[in-house]
């Protein structure tokens, strides 16, 4: 989930096996993820899927935390084409082939939290909206890679732009920066200090230590950086109704190298 302590001088940081903690919530939101996907087809309402992540998950023991979170009425955060990110589930938004789909997802476990998310087509996609998702994956992949000690909050920020760049060169277009949302600590709450931008200069901001987490999540679209909120309060959509993705982990900094702790199952 998006949400835009002071800037303190190293990111949170937690012990070996507090990440072993928060890699079993994330784990259960792993599961949750890969069963909505499959879930999602021509016919079914965002509501169904949200039963299915929500059965998921305290299946495993766990507890959704969206749900009830700020008064979120859903256990996902379901958000179809033009939708960034917060879209509530509704008996009456049914998929449709070509739909493409974010899936924003949190559980807690032991008091750990754990927070992915992940777009994805319903049936064919058009090309366009593929390349897109798969922009917004190698743009969080990059955040991801710069998640060392040593580090600054900004290097990541700086990492995940580049990464956007890099994918509109491979793909020969353009993509908006969702502009005012990005990424957060993540522990025993789920938004944390510091915010993790999506763009901006490097060397700025706390150090990276091992054991520090962050929640690493771009936001691109096909068109503008802007956005606006429906009248739920919660809904996000670009202003210009481009389609959009949305693609999350939480990820630790390792001795070993960054660490993924929101793993899905093959």
């Amino acid at each position: 989930m998006v949400f835009g302590r002071k800037n303190k001088k190293v990111v949170p940081f937690r012990t070996a096996g507090e990440l072993d903690a928060m890699a079993a919530a994330g784990a259960i939101v792993g599961r949750a993820l890969v069963a909505v996907r499959a879930a999602a087809k021509p016919g079914v309402s965002t509501l169904e899927l949200d039963e299915v992540a929500e059965q998921t998950i305290r299946d495993a023991g766990a507890v959704p935390s969206f749900k009830g979170y700020h008064g979120f009425p859903g256990s996902i955060c379901s958000s179809v084409n033009d939708r960034v990110v917060h879209g509530i589930p509704s008996k009456d938004e049914i998929l449709a082939e070509g739909d493409l789909v974010s899936i924003d997802c949190g559980a807690i476990l032991d008091g750990w939290h754990g927070d992915s998310a992940w777009t994805f087509g319903v049936g064919t996609l058009i090309e366009a909206d593929r390349l897109l998702s798969e922009a917004t994956r190698l743009s969080m992949e990059a955040g991801i890679e710069a998640m060392v000690a040593g580090n600054r909050l900004t290097d990541v920020s700086h990492a995940i732009e580049l990464g956007t760049r890099a994918a509109e060169k491979q793909h020969g277009r353009a993509y908006g920066i969702v502009d005012g949302y990005g990424g957060h600590g993540i522990g025993r709450q789920m938004h944390m200090d510091p915010f993790l931008a999506n763009e901006g200069a490097p060397g700025r901001g706390p150090k990276l230590v091992v054991g520090s987490v962050l929640a690493i999540e771009p936001m691109l679209t096909l068109g503008t950086t802007q956005t606006r909120v429906l009248e739920d309060d919660w809904t996000v959509v670009t202003e210009d109704g481009s389609r959009a993705a949305h693609w999350e982990h939480t990820v630790a900094v390792t001795e070993d190298g960054p660490r993924i702790l929101t793993p899905r199952p093959e």
